[in-house]
């Protein structure tokens, strides 16, 4: 039974909502940071993109989607995540920059603040040279080696700095 003033007459028109992108339509900021500490931990693990997603059920291009932001992480994927990179769901919150934390859509006011504009620097945890040099220090099973290599790797960085 419809009534005069009744909606079912009109045409329904769903507004679809930004996803938690920025007003740019650039994946969200945190989104991105949980993305790379995903392929962070991956990569640390010696896991394929592929790996991981046969262990949650995904393929390989979902796995893709989430390390990129391009994907939101659900509550009960990160919790999965966790479970299989072994990691607890805070890590995929850690070292989470106060620029990218200011910069989410949840903080930015509609209408008011406009985007800064500032690039987002990638993780230098999260490039496949610091990962690849990560995993090969820890295979150096000599504890006074690996120790040297720590101190030489630190002294070569201190003397950029001079």
């Amino acid at each position: 039974m419809t009534t005069s003033g009744d909606s079912a007459d009109k045409p329904v028109t769903r507004r679809r909502g930004n996803r938690g992108r920025t007003p740019s339509g650039k994946p969200n900021p945190i989104d991105v940071h949980v993305g790379a500490r995903v392929r962070l931990r991956r990569t640390l693990l010696g896991l394929s993109q592929e790996k991981l997603g046969e262990a949650l059920g995904l393929t390989f291009q979902q796995v893709q989607k989430y390390e990129r932001g391009a994907n939101r992480v659900g509550a009960s994927r990160l919790f999965d995540l966790s479970r299989v990179l072994d990691v607890p769901v805070s890590f995929f919150f850690d070292d989470m920059s106060d620029d990218t934390k200011n910069q989410a859509p949840s903080m930015l006011q509609v209408g008011g603040l406009e985007e800064s504009g500032v690039e987002y620097e990638h993780d230098p945890l999260a490039k496949r040279e610091t990962l690849e040099l990560v995993r090969a220090y820890y295979k150096i099973s000599d504890p006074s080696i690996r120790k040297r290599v720590y101190e030489l790797a630190k002294a070569l960085g201190d003397s950029g700095t001079h």
